[in-house]
């Protein structure tokens, strides 16, 4: 950990020291230019930075403003030829913009005051010199002002170059070499004094005449007063005459009026009067009103403040009912509860009582299935070894159990027969030969399908038939179509083993 903590004091001590001397601060009319290691150089103007020391350095621009006086050091032909010397100040500084700090770094980087308008004063003089000689001399002495505009517009698009800015520039002085600037001032003097005297030549007249036309209207505005005055004195008279008179007449109205006005007033008094009374009649009948008003509210407000009492006492009788309303029903709602959870738990033995029963039922099908299955094995075992005796008997087997086949055909055949009623037979002889024939369709029908089974299977039933005859026993005579000598031998030794067994009582199919 030592070595971190001095490589860290190393760097916080660096950097310090890169900040103490390094650190800048512009003031707001200087500029700090600082260079080195960026191609374009950083400018500071009014605030502070810092530079790296050995690798940057720092100049300085001052921007405040700055006179340059301009002064035609000799005579300067006019546009009417004629040489005058004019003397100029013209106020100026570093344009503000970051493009003129750069151009003005360029030129005045580190220079005074003084050595900057030094340097500008030729360029301004030699602007000024050019607008001399575009104007006369009667312009640039009277018209200053246009005369400093044009030297200012001039001037400007050469100090843009440098990164300057002109501020103002004023003539302070005009003169040439031959008095010409004096004699015009002696020109313009007399011509001032000539109109001068004119002027005031009028000015008298003018005040004669004035003075002339004052005197009559003053006349005339005299003899118009006491004329007027007259009238008015006349118009008075008789506006007093008519007053006198108007205001005899406005007293007898007057009068008259009064009088009128008092009998108009005992009538208005009496009619007052009358009013009282019947006023009086009708406020006394109001109290009345108004009294039998204050019975009834007072008798409403008893009314309804029993109402009020009762209607508290049944709201108070109705919670109380709610209350025992709301006991009731929790005390049902924890009975039913507890009922739930007695049936939640009922079902739940329930279910455990299934799933066992479900388990016992699930066990006792696996071993059923495992009997059947076993039954199914030896089932197919047997199966499988009585395909394999068939495999051995060939038509001798086949024979074999068409033959144990042949009763339950032909009582198929019968059963039939059997179920008939009565039989009316048409035609044909009498009854015993219609009964012969149904009963000969048995045989018939035996015989045509010993004629079938012999055709599809190629084994005639009638010579197996036979062997059971006196003939077959005695002389061993039976020929059976479609079995070799194998076979019949095969045939008679099951025919004599199966009436053995069935003398028994056994069976040996198959």
């Amino acid at each position: 950990m030592l070595p971190i903590i001095i490589a860290v004091g190393v760097v916080v001590v660096v950097i310090l020291l890169v900040v103490t001397l390094g650190y800048v601060k512009a003031p707001p009319d200087q500029a700090f230019i600082i260079s080195g290691l960026r191609k374009e150089p950083r400018i500071i103007s009014g605030g502070s930075g810092v530079r790296i020391p050995l690798l940057q350095r720092v100049d300085k621009l001052y921007l405040g403003q700055m006179s340059v006086d301009i002064k035609t050091e000799q005579a300067v032909p006019t546009n009417d030829f004629i040489n005058v010397n004019v003397d100029a100040v013209a106020k100026v500084r570093v344009s503000p913009t970051s493009e003129g700090i750069q151009l003005a770094a360029k030129n005045f980087l580190n220079m005074t005051p003084a050595k900057i308008a030094t340097e500008l004063k030729d360029s301004l003089q030699g602007n000024m010199r050019e607008i001399i000689g575009t104007l006369e001399l009667r312009e640039i002495n009277t018209d200053r002002d246009s005369f400093s505009d044009q030297v200012v517009e001039k001037a400007s698009r050469d100090m843009a170059k440098l990164g300057i800015e002109i501020i103002s520039c004023n003539i302070q002085n005009v003169t040439d070499e031959n008095g010409l600037i004096y004699d015009l001032g002696m020109d313009n003097t007399a011509k001032i004094k000539k109109d001068a005297a004119i002027a005031k030549a009028e000015a008298d007249k003018e005040v004669a005449i004035k003075k002339a036309e004052a005197d009559r209207a003053a006349n005339e505005a005299r003899v118009a007063a006491e004329t007027a005055i007259a009238e008015r004195n006349n118009a008075l008279e008789i506006k007093k005459h008519e007053l006198n008179k108007a205001a005899a007449m406005k007293k007898a109205e007057a009068d008259s009026a009064y009088e009128i006005q008092r009998q108009e007033q005992m009538k208005t008094v009496n009619e007052a009067t009358v009013n009282a009374a019947i006023k009086k009649a009708e406020r006394e009948a109001e109290l009345k009103e108004r009294e039998v008003t204050v019975q009834h509210q007072t008798l409403a407000a008893e009314i309804k403040e029993k109402a009020d009492a009762e209607k508290y006492a049944q709201e108070k009788k109705a919670e109380a009912n709610l209350a025992a309303r709301q006991r009731e029903a929790e005390a049902k709602k924890y009975e039913e509860e507890k009922a739930a959870e007695a049936e939640k738990a009922k079902a739940d033995a329930a279910k455990y009582a299934a799933m066992q029963e479900a388990e016992g039922i699930r066990a006792k099908g696996v071993a059923e299935a495992e009997a059947i299955r076993a039954k199914g094995i030896a089932e197919a075992n047997a199966m499988e070894k009585k395909a394999e005796a068939y495999q051995k008997y060939n038509q001798a087997a086949m024979a074999e159990m068409m033959i144990k086949i042949l009763p339950e055909v032909a009582k198929n055949i019968a059963d039939p027969l059997s179920k008939i009623g009565d039989i009316t037979i048409i035609g044909g002889g009498s009854a015993a030969n219609g009964m012969d024939a149904v009963a000969d369709n048995v045989p018939l029908v035996m015989s045509k399908l010993f004629k079938t089974m012999k055709e599809t299977t190629g084994v005639d039933f009638t010579e197996i038939m036979r062997a059971d005859t006196y003939d077959a026993k005695v002389n061993r005579n039976i020929n059976v179509t479609g079995l070799n000598g194998a076979d019949i031998n095969e045939a008679v030794a099951m025919k004599a083993a199966e009436e053995a067994a069935g003398e028994d009582g056994g069976d040996i199919s198959g």
